[in-house]
């Protein structure tokens, strides 16, 4: 059983800021990133040619399980140091603070959060999400049982990640803002017990964890509702100073192929998929494996970027608004020297 939280805070301006300015996440070794003899212009062409040497730390759990199960895991053209097993974006801006990880995983909102501190990184490769991901969990015994429902209850947030931007955006759809809900700010990964405990009402979650969390919880009266907002990328993304180190942005530049091809390679083959990363590795019973798979979307890679960024914008103007954060052009957040890359390197039928 999980472990109790201690008291949620309810959100307060700039919570998310204010957190990030602090320590980097525990278990992270904190060092200074070894210096390249030369650095690479923020405008100059990216290198193709990878040093085997190479190494890059990848905070990318699935992915590192779709290259497994795809046989292209020892075909990386540099080292891979490390896999941390980290996702959330709060989580993954530390990492980057501490020198601990050159590349992840996440949706478009924490690249818009690091901005917000002045933190710069950038995105890499793009990938476009067109359904709803996220389901509202609601707690054991909780009178809700529709998106109406939510006004004056006690609603999971976190601004640093897309949980908390698909909250803005249904109570947008239902013309309520912030004062019309308790927001309790929470990080992703205390959403569950946050549920469990009754400490909020609803909470976004995602698979697998709202399978694991009705599976538990149903004969008690938590429910999954359905909702309309998209959170509409997937992105790649890498601190400034590892793409202005030559031989680190090469590696990147290689990676990110291998990103596509694992996607891929996990669509195609799902039943593959089911049983290596959903059955074995989180640990979800086969039926369960089956319906969250089938739940999934096929993965797409934009040719162009300038819906991605009109996206990003939007989300960002939506943060600003609600004065979680500055201001911020998205258009910054964008390498777009790796443009063409993702989308290249997927089969047409993939392509956007």
């Amino acid at each position: 059983m999980p472990l109790p939280l201690p008291s949620a805070p309810v959100l307060h301006r700039r919570t998310f800021l204010g957190a990030l300015t602090g320590a980097a996440v525990a278990g992270l070794a904190g060092c200074a990133r070894d210096e390249p003899a030369t650095r690479l212009a923020a405008a100059a062409p990216l290198p193709t040619a990878v040093d085997p040497k190479t190494a890059l730390s990848i905070s990318i759990h699935s992915s590192q399980k779709q290259l497994e199960g795809a046989g292209l895991l020892g075909k990386l053209p540099f080292q891979v140091k490390d896999w941390p097993n980290l996702g959330a974006g709060p989580d993954i801006i530390q990492g980057f603070r501490a020198h601990s990880i050159d590349i992840a995983n996440n949706a478009g909102v924490p690249p818009i959060q690091a901005r917000a501190i002045n933190y710069d990184a950038k995105i890499v490769a793009v990938q476009t999400v067109t359904v709803p991901i996220y389901k509202y969990a609601t707690a054991p015994g909780s009178s809700i049982s529709s998106l109406s429902d939510l006004k004056g209850k006690k609603i999971a947030f976190s601004q640093g990640q897309a949980q908390g931007v698909v909250v803005l955006r249904t109570l947008k759809e239902f013309g309520l803002d912030k004062r019309d809900v308790t927001l309790v700010a929470l990080t992703s990964n205390q959403f569950y017990t946050a549920l469990q405990s009754r400490q909020v009402d609803a909470a976004p979650l995602g698979e697998p964890n709202l399978t694991k969390y009705i599976n538990q919880f149903a004969g008690d009266g938590a429910k999954a509702i359905e909702m309309h907002a998209v959170d509409y990328l997937s992105i790649l993304w890498s601190p400034a100073d590892v793409l202005s180190d030559p031989a680190k942005a090469a590696a990147v530049r290689a990676f990110i192929p291998f990103w596509v091809q694992g996607a891929v390679w996990a669509w195609e083959n799902r039943e593959n998929w089911t049983d290596l990363y959903y059955v074995k590795d989180q640990q979800l019973n086969r039926t369960d494996a089956q319906r969250v798979v089938a739940s999934t979307n096929r993965p797409t890679y934009p040719q162009s970027w300038d819906k991605a960024i009109a996206w990003e914008q939007e989300t960002a103007d939506l943060l600003a608004a609600g004065g979680f954060i500055p201001k911020v052009k998205a258009a910054d957040l964008f390498d777009r020297r790796f443009e063409k890359v993702a989308a290249e390197a997927a089969p047409a039928s993939y392509q956007e």
